[in-house]
């Protein structure tokens, strides 16, 4: 069976996504994965899913219009912004280089709604830059997904811009909850040991040439996720952070999100990622990859800083200092490669 794949080149992606959206019969997209974790998957998605995804969202967010794509078009949150467009009517804006001022130079003040979706990573460069701000106010919302969020939300609140985090994958055509409250027909539901499942009419059809894990990970209609969630008193997902981000370091469990968290709120730290790497004598040692502030702290001031509020154990055992964060094409912390910096 032939799968359209989208091109890496906007250009080429758009003219793809035009025909194929109009296209009659069975359509189906090809959407290789990140592999930010692992290895690439090769997701497979309808053409009633992607369309289910950009009608919900759509109706979330009251309102359509252009979208800034500063995503790559061969990921799925690239190919969102790029039917989004389409199925409003309306050209996609290009940006360039993350220059939201030049892509947005011969868009005029007064027409319909903009919007743009952002990883975490590229909104935290454009908040110190005075003139992407203005430009960011421009948007009607800006989506946040594809990692932790942290201040984020609320720096841009400060500063005029409306941002609405999702929460999602590939497998579910993108971003299929927002704010924490799932898309019009998407469902949420968490088994035994507080992992996420999300069933729904945007759920993928399964991986190309791979059943055994497509049989594991689609069940029953749902999209077995590899997150842990729980559902707060007001019935909204919270996302815990993976199932496998608990390493066990001499004996302890440690929550990897929650050490990450910690950190980010330290002062003189700008960036943060957190692991677990093999270790001969902890079984799984805590290593935190820092891109600090002007002012950088110690290994022993980050040390002591999480466990003013955790268990001491759960602080990391090596803090890496780097000027910034590896990153994949689409934006994402390239785990993998910082692994291999410790």
């Amino acid at each position: 069976m032939s799968f359209l794949r989208p091109a890496d080149d906007p250009t080429v992606a758009v003219a793809q996504l035009r025909a194929w959206l109009g296209a009659e019969g069975p359509g189906r997209l090809l959407i290789e994965t990140s592999g930010s974790t692992g290895r690439p998957k090769r997701v497979v998605l309808s053409r009633e899913a992607v369309l289910a995804s950009v009608r919900a969202s759509a109706a979330r967010l009251g309102a359509s219009g252009p979208w800034l794509l500063a995503l790559p078009s061969s990921y799925v949150a690239g190919v969102q912004v790029i039917v989004r467009s389409l199925v409003s009517g309306h050209e996609l804006v290009e940006v360039e280089g993350l220059d939201l001022p030049a892509a947005l130079a011969g868009v005029p003040e007064g027409g319909p709604p903009l919007f743009t979706s952002l990883v975490p990573t590229q909104l935290h460069r454009l908040l110190g830059d005075p003139a992407q701000v203005a430009a960011l106010r421009r948007m009607h919302t800006v989506l946040l997904g594809g990692g932790p969020v942290g201040d984020l939300r609320q720096r841009a609140a400060e500063q005029g811009i409306r941002v609405v985090t999702t929460y999602g994958a590939s497998e579910t055509a993108g971003g299929c909850v927002y704010d924490g409250l799932p898309l019009d027909g998407v469902a949420v539901k968490l088994d035994a040991s507080g992992r996420i499942l999300l069933g729904g009419p945007t759920v993928f059809d399964g991986y190309d040439g791979d059943p055994d894990l497509t049989a594991s990970t689609l069940v029953d209609g749902w999209y077995v996720t590899n997150d842990a969630g729980r559902l707060d008193e007001d019935g909204l997902l919270q996302v815990l952070g993976r199932l496998d981000d608990v390493v066990v370091s001499g004996g302890v469990n440690v929550p990897l999100p929650a050490v990450a968290a910690r950190l980010r709120e330290h002062a003189g730290v700008d960036q943060v990622e957190v692991l677990g790497v093999a270790d001969k004598e902890w079984g799984q040692r805590v290593v935190a990859f820092v891109v600090p502030g002007p002012e950088a702290p110690s290994a022993h001031d980050l040390r002591d800083w999480v466990a003013a509020v955790h268990p001491r154990s759960w602080a990391p055992r090596q803090v890496v200092v780097l000027d910034a964060l590896p990153l994949l094409p689409n934006g994402k912390v390239d785990r993998a490669a910082l692994g291999g910096l410790a």
